[in-house]
């Protein structure tokens, strides 16, 4: 954020009267915002907490009606077990042996379900395995194990007559094509007399009796309720709005592993969970004889909605006092402002090259001394900057003009020491030619004191030269010419082809000690004169080439053509990148200047 309100200050708008003006605006949104989040934690948490303790209040309810209504069937089941009929059909040891005796159990049964809702159906077991069903609609289906073979019969025998709850029936019974849960009420069936065990009493209890237990708490609250069996699993997952049970039980699959750590720590406690960037408070109550768990679910938004008038007023108090504050700093600010204003316009101007200075009308000493030291400064820049530019024309031409007197003598010397060798050699008539192509080379090198010549008469100096080398080094190197005549016309300083033509010559192919080949070629394409010279000698190292390009010319003698060209590249195209060097040793060199096709008509006289 700090980062951000940096920007502000140093992009558009630069003007001091937004600066100070938003300035003051900013104090008042920090200091409102920040006391805003301080009393939105305090109330929040708060109204968190107070949430908290009435879902656990709620599912502490629901807990004890659960447990009350189990204790019910618990009561309805002794009274079924204690029916005669059932006592005299169990004794005999299967409850089909009897018919008019098993009409009057189920017609007791069946007015007792129609009595008590919560019950879905019963299930005797006697003790040879025949079963004897009766439900309140369809009646559920047997899977056809044998009842010694049932995952809780051994459970229900060793309990020796206190009942057990199964969710499901562990898998026992399946409840036609209903997709709810049930859970089953299982104990043994003792005789009144002996307390003989008789059989089996299973009594099947849907999910919708569970729901029903906490409907009306579930309404008012407007709580997300679940209670898992003692191994966690889902008897019955249910909300105020139906369409958010598949969220909700999303929810607690998802933070399944959490929520037995949590039980496994605590009876009861708050934790949050999170389900796609969602945050819940989730309430539980375990314990209790049959290992249940009850869990209630609250979206944080539900606490959030119980600040909403203090956020309205924060806001409304926020845009009040800042467009007042904004406003009254704004008109304040102007007086100091204006005259800012127009120094900044004379500034501006300024930077066009217009150094004006300027008059105004000053309401205070401080602006008197800041506008007289600018009209000052103003003076000094003009004059400066006049002064700087005939100088600099004058050192441009200086060193250009030494530079171009320190190669001419270096190819002169050159040049003569072949005269004597041939004169030595009685060679008259390649002397002759030698003096020829020598007096023709100066007169295009002189062209009547013009520093700027065409490529066209740039490369025919180099021609001149290579004849001159071709009469000393017969048989050393070979020469190829391939000259766009686009470029011929294209202006370029003098002598700058001919002194890389002679570091190829003699720092490239004649150390090889094999002929050699010199190319020369020029192109024009888009304003640029693109001229490369290269050959097949011994090249150059990459470390080789670093030390030209980057050390003075001091000591080098080697490479002076070469780096003398790129100086005098350097002082006429003002510091552009002209030349370019690849080379590989044993294999050559390769130049590329790349030549603005244009000059400055100060260089042309």
């Amino acid at each position: 954020m700090i980062r951000s309100i940096k920007s502000l200050f140093h992009h558009k708008p630069r003007k001091l009267a937004f600066k100070i003006s938003f300035s003051y605006f900013l104090v008042i949104l920090i200091t409102v915002g920040f006391s805003y989040l301080v009393l939105y934690q305090i109330t929040t948490n708060s109204a968190q907490k107070k949430v908290n303790e009435a879902s656990l209040q709620t599912i502490t309810s629901i807990q004890a009606n659960v447990d009350l209504m189990i204790e019910n069937v618990n009561n309805y089941s002794k009274m079924i077990f204690s029916d005669p009929n059932l006592q005299s059909l169990l004794r005999q040891g299967n409850v089909y042996s009897n018919l008019q005796i098993q009409s009057k159990v189920s017609a007791y049964l069946y007015n007792l379900m129609q009595a008590v809702p919560v019950i879905d159906s019963v299930h005797i077991f006697d003790n040879s395995g025949h079963r004897f069903s009766v439900g309140t609609e369809e009646l559920p289906n047997f899977t056809g194990v044998n009842l010694d073979d049932a995952p809780w019969y051994e459970q229900v025998v060793q309990n020796k007559g206190k009942y057990m709850l199964r969710l499901n029936g562990s898998g026992t019974f399946s409840e036609g094509d209903s997709d709810g849960n049930f859970v089953s009420f299982i104990r043994l069936i003792r005789d009144i007399d002996n307390t003989s065990r008789l059989g089996i009493l299973v009594i099947n209890i849907k999910d919708d009796a569970f729901v029903q237990a906490y409907s009306n708490l579930l309404r008012q609250n407007l709580l997300e309720i679940a209670i898992l069996d003692e191994n966690n699993e889902i008897i019955v997952a249910d909300s105020a709005e139906d369409q958010s049970d598949a969220v909700f039980k999303e929810i607690l699959a998802t933070n399944k592993e959490r929520l037995e750590q949590q039980f496994q720590q605590n009876r009861s406690g708050v934790l949050t969970m999170s389900l796609h960037s969602q945050e819940y408070t989730t309430s539980y109550v375990s314990g209790g004889e049959n290992q249940w768990k009850f869990v209630s679910i609250t979206p944080h938004n539900t606490t959030k909605s119980t600040n909403k008038s203090l956020v309205l007023l924060a806001l409304i108090l926020l845009v009040v006092n800042g467009t007042i504050f904004f406003l009254s700093s704004f008109i304040i600010s102007r007086s100091i402002i204006n005259p800012i204003h127009k120094l900044l316009r004379s500034m501006n101007r300024a930077q066009s090259g217009n150094f004006m200075k300027i008059n105004l009308e000053l309401n205070s000493y401080e602006f008197e001394q800041l506008y007289n030291g600018y009209n000052h400064m103003i003076e000094k820049i003009d004059q400066l900057l006049k002064h700087m530019m005939e100088e600099q024309k004058t050192i441009r031409k200086a060193e250009l003009n030494a530079l171009q007197s320190q190669i001419k003598p270096h190819f002169l010397y050159n040049t003569l020491d072949s005269v004597s060798s041939l004169a030595m050699s009685g060679l008259n008539e390649q002397v002759c030619e030698l003096v020829e192509a020598l007096g023709s080379y100066y007169r295009l090198s002189v062209s009547k004191g013009r520093e700027v010549i065409t490529v066209g008469e740039e490369i025919e100096m180099v021609r001149n030269y290579l004849k001159i080398q071709e009469v000393r080094y017969q048989d050393v190197f070979e020469a190829q010419f391939d000259v766009d005549k686009n470029s011929c016309q294209s202006p370029i300083p003098k002598l700058i082809i001919q002194p890389l033509v002679e570091n190829s010559l003699y720092h490239g192919i004649r150390p090889s000690g094999t002929k050699g080949t010199i190319r020369i070629s020029s192109r024009s394409t888009e304003g640029i004169v693109t001229i490369t010279i290269s050959d097949d000698g011994i090249g150059m190292s990459k470390e080789e080439i670093d030390e030209i390009l980057n050390t003075e010319r001091k000591g080098q003698i080697k490479s002076f053509g070469l780096w003398g060209t790129m100086e005098r590249l350097r002082i006429f195209y003002g510091n552009k990148d002209c030349i370019h060097i690849n080379s590989v040793p044993g294999k050559g060199t390769h130049i590329t200047l790349t030549i603005p096709n244009g000059v400055d008509t100060s260089w042309e006289n």
